[in-house]
C-alpha cells in the first residue's frame, strides 16, 4: 500500500494560513490527544525552506524531515530535496512506512497540488476572517476534486477531512 501525503493545516474562513504580518495568534492549538493521534499516523514531514527555518526539527524530533529548497546547499539533520522533487516524492510514497505530513508553506502546497501529489486534506477551519495574509491556495493550475469524509466540530474550530478523488 502506498503512503499518503496529507496536507494538514489551520485555515481562516477567508482561506489564510497566516495573518498579514505572518502571525498565527488566531489559530487555536489542537488538543494533545488530537495531535498525538495525528503524529502516530505519520513518520515524515515535508516542509518548505521558510517553514523549516521557522520550526526546525525541534517540534517533531522523532520524525524524518524533508526540506524542499533550491537555495539550500547542504542538509544537517534533515533530508534536502532540491531538484526532481516530484519523482523523489513519488519514490518516498512507494517506500514502506507511515503517511507523510505536508506541513507547508504555501509555495510547497501549490507545488504539491499542481503536481497532483496531495492524497488527503485535513483542514482546521477557524472562524475568523483575517482580510489579509497568506492564502493556503494560490496559483493552482487545475481543478482538483476532493470528497468530504468527515466534519468534526472542535473547541474553537471545525476539522474537515477530505480525500482526493480526481483532477
Amino acid at each position: 500500500m502506498m503512503r499518503k501525503v496529507i496536507l494538514s493545516v489551520a485555515v481562516s474562513l477567508d482561506g489564510m494560513i497566516e495573518g498579514p504580518k505572518g502571525e498565527y495568534d488566531w489559530c487555536p492549538p489542537p488538543s494533545k490527544k488530537e495531535m498525538n493521534d495525528f503524529l502516530d499516523k505519520i513518520d515524515s514531514i515535508f516542509l518548505g525552506r521558510k517553514s523549516f527555518e521557522l520550526i526546525g526539527k525541534s517540534m517533531f524530533p522523532k520524525k524524518e524531515h524533508y526540506v524542499f529548497s533550491t537555495t539550500l546547499k547542504k542538509a544537517i539533520d534533515f533530508q534536502l530535496i532540491g531538484s526532481n522533487a516530484r519523482q523523489k516524492v513519488m519514490d518516498l510514497k512507494k517506500q514502506p512506512g507511515k503517511d507523510i505530513w505536508l506541513f507547508g508553506g504555501a509555495k510547497l502546497v501549490t507545488f504539491f497540488l499542481n503536481e497532483k501529489l496531495v492524497d488527503e486534506m485535513w483542514l482546521a477551519v477557524v472562524p475568523i476572517v483575517l482580510g489579509k495574509g497568506k492564502p493556503v491556495f494560490s496559483d493552482i493550475n487545475q481543478r482538483t476534486y476532493f470528497k468530504l469524509e468527515e466534519a468534526i466540530p472542535k473547541e474553537g474550530y471545525v476539522s474537515l477531512y477530505y480525500t482526493c478523488v480526481a483532477t
